[in-house]
């Protein structure tokens, strides 16, 4: 496999497609007493002419679940690959705790992994795959069951030691598989679209399963997703990636309430886009903007920097701040064109002169509007988002 070390390893050890060859470790139980922090210091990665992943710095903080999210060919995965060893960066270094593992394979790194395809063993029992890896390092029989019986207990499948895999669900091989990846107790968990092969319901329980057992265990994690409802339920943070770097990391809330520019808010779910120009200062971090695309329209801005008269910026207001109301001098018109229910609101489709792309309002009740309408669009100050972006 490219960019992955040659190690020996038995039928057995062979995991998601990558072998592995696991050390032996001192027959004394490992706890998770402390939350180890993992540093990516400058690491970069090319394959040909193409950069997969530009210098990147980032710091998880020991504890703490880190989301990687963004399409496909962003550089998540790249960055995941290089974590866990199956990639060696061209620059850069990775450091868990205090250690500098960047030239150590990844059965020398301490890591736990799960994979989207759980990769379980259909040959063994479930007591049987999770012992998988303690069985590898010459743990004891006797510690090798009561750890596997912990970890069962802890994903709640304490009754399921003997089963088959073929015989449970698939969000219980998930947890068969976390549970796999946790009982080395492993300094940090690798989490690859862990979630991906779920329906949307389990999909859903899931999240918070794993979302409680990371926080109970305190355990240094780092999940890859394209799936936006994933990363803002299971993070403590989330890093938005594109073209092969982090474009904005920060607290869920943040990400979604204050995107940096018209990637991140269009990305991180449903965002307005307009154009405006800064006509004036209305009051204290408070401005005037004459809307692009329909003249006389207008609206108020707030923002901790001066934006100077006669600027264009470009705001994002996402669908659920928005108000439907009467037509009125001074506000932004739209015409109806669908209106559909989605079980906790009502989400509409609406053109307005001069935009290019269709606005989307969600809002709890359905508004007594005649097909075809028109209808005035507002917002407070503070839910209009300034972009970095230039218009």
């Amino acid at each position: 496999m490219t960019g992955m070390r040659a190690m020996r390893a038995s039928p057995e050890s062979v995991i998601g497609g990558f072998s592995i060859e696991l050390p032996s470790v001192t027959r004394e139980r490992c706890t998770l007493t402390t939350a180890v922090p993992l540093q990516l210091v400058g690491i970069s990665k090319s394959f040909g002419s193409v950069q997969a992943l530009r210098p990147m710095t980032q710091t998880i903080e020991g504890g703490e679940m880190l989301a990687l999210l963004g399409p496909s060919g962003c550089g998540k995965t790249t960055t995941l690959r290089i974590i866990a060893g199956f990639e060696t960066p061209d620059r850069g270094s990775v450091v868990i705790g205090t250690r500098d593992v960047t030239e150590l394979p990844p059965n020398k790194r301490g890591l736990g992994m799960v994979f989207q395809s759980y990769s379980l063993f259909p040959h063994m029992t479930v007591g049987e795959n999770v012992a998988f890896g303690l069985k590898m390092q010459g743990v004891s029989a006797a510690e090798r069951t009561t750890r596997v019986r912990e970890m069962l207990a802890l994903v709640r499948l304490a009754q399921h030691e003997d089963r088959q895999i073929h015989q449970l669900s698939g969000g219980q091989q998930q947890r068969i598989a976390l549970a796999r990846a946790l009982v080395t107790n492993p300094s940090t968990l690798l989490l690859d679209e862990p979630l991906g092969a779920l329906d949307k319901n389990l999909r859903e329980r899931m999240q918070f399963e794993l979302r409680e057992i990371q926080q109970r265990l305190g355990i240094t994690s780092i999940l890859v997703t394209h799936d936006q409802e994933e990363a803002l339920t299971m993070s403590h943070r989330v890093a938005v990636m594109s073209e092969g770097q982090v474009v904005q990391v920060g607290r869920p809330t943040d990400i979604y309430e204050r995107p940096r520019n018209r990637f991140v808010a269009e990305f991180l779910g449903t965002a307005n886009i307009v154009g405006g120009t800064v006509t004036g200062q209305t009051s204290e971090r408070c401005w005037q903007v004459a809307l692009t695309g329909e003249p006389g329209a207008s609206t108020s801005v707030q923002s901790d920097v001066p934006l100077a008269a006669g600027s264009a910026i470009l705001l994002a207001v996402r669908p659920e701040r928005i108000e439907i109301g009467p037509v009125v001098a001074g506000t932004m018109r739209a015409q109806v064109q669908d209106v559909v229910f989605r079980g906790s609101y009502f989400a509409y489709e609406l053109r307005a002169p001069g935009q290019d792309v269709p606005f989307f309002v969600h809002s709890q009740s359905r508004k007594d509007i005649p097909p075809d309408g028109m209808v005035g669009l507002g917002w407070r100050p503070d839910n209009a988002i300034i972009l970095e972006d230039t218009p």
